[in-house]
């Protein structure tokens, strides 16, 4: 009789985030019903870009189903980075408004950086700005990115406690993998931060027990590169050709991570699918960000959202 390989556990991120957003939902209609603070989001666009169109409209949506008060900027492709840095220090200072994000890309014309610097750090609930990044690096309270957060999010859900595991984390950015290997020290692994420098890289990776990947090269993770029964975490969303030849001449494109997932599945213990993996935490992080941020400001200790 043939034995079939053992095939890895899927962790279901769609799933993990509509539980989390309810959490967040609940909390927010107690925090408003207790204090009289309603949790809102200010989401600032500029230009037509489609892509962008869309991602602010879900997250207006989702915000505004969660319980919490949504508040869209639309602006113009020719708004001057003074007009756009007036109005988010308007926002700094509307009680109202507990989170602030600036949809990006932004114009060529505006300084991206000078406007990210220009949100209070209080209300930076992308947790890009570098007081966040400070506070997080030397363990003070503090809005963390998004996607690295929903990774460690999973991650304790399916592992508990992560105390003295060994995370490798592929990838160097201020986005994902610099904040990702500051939230695995926080919660007392070993990690080691790995780039497209790193000598050995697929050695380095045999050794993780927690195997993160956020480079943003298609499939580079190959499944002989995976500890057996290790934990995958797949960050990337590519977009390659599609499988289908002729659907290919026509452009038609499929998505896949930065795991060779066919591979890895056969010789993880748990990974994340892509799509339906990291992608869906974000927005429910943004929330849950959004959620903390109103706590925060108002002097109210949130409530923990683990589940």
């Amino acid at each position: 009789m043939t034995v079939e390989p053992a095939r890895a556990a899927l962790i279901d991120g769609k799933t993990f985030s509509a539980a989390l957003v309810e959490r967040v939902a609940a909390a927010a209609a107690r925090l408003n019903q207790a204090h009289g603070v309603q949790a809102g989001l200010a989401v600032v666009i500029v230009g037509e870009d489609p892509a962008s169109q869309i991602y602010v409209r879900n997250k207006g949506e989702r915000t505004l189903g969660a319980g919490m008060r949504s508040d869209t900027h639309r602006l113009a492709e020719t708004t001057t980075q003074a007009e756009l840095l007036s109005l988010i220090a308007g926002l700094n200072t509307d009680a109202g408004v507990h989170g602030i994000l600036v949809q990006l890309p932004l114009p060529a014309h505006i300084d991206a950086s000078a406007v990210l610097a220009a949100i209070d750090p209080d209300k930076d609930v992308d947790g890009f700005h570098v007081v966040n990044a400070g506070r997080l690096a030397v363990g003070l309270p503090g809005l963390v990115p998004c996607t690295p957060l929903g990774c460690l999010l999973m991650l304790k859900d399916q592992l508990g406690d992560l105390s003295g595991l060994h995370a490798v984390v592929v990838g160097r950015s201020n986005i994902v993998g610099k904040p990702m290997a500051q939230l695995l020290l926080a919660e007392s692994c070993t990690v080691t931060i790995a780039h497209s420098r790193t000598r050995d890289l697929p050695a380095l990776c045999r050794t993780a027990d927690i195997l993160v990947a956020a480079v943003g090269r298609p499939e580079m993770v190959r499944g002989d590169w995976i500890k057996p029964g290790a934990t995958v975490i797949d960050v990337g969303i590519n977009r390659v050709p599609s499988l289908d030849p002729a659907k290919a001449a026509e452009g038609k494109t499929r998505v896949v991570g930065d795991v060779a997932f066919a591979e890895a599945v056969q010789v993880a213990g748990r990974i994340t699918p892509v799509p339906g993996g990291v992608g869906p935490m974000t927005i429910a992080c943004l929330l849950a960000n959004t959620y903390v941020a109103a706590c925060r400001q108002n002097g109210i200790a949130p409530e923990p959202l683990d589940a």
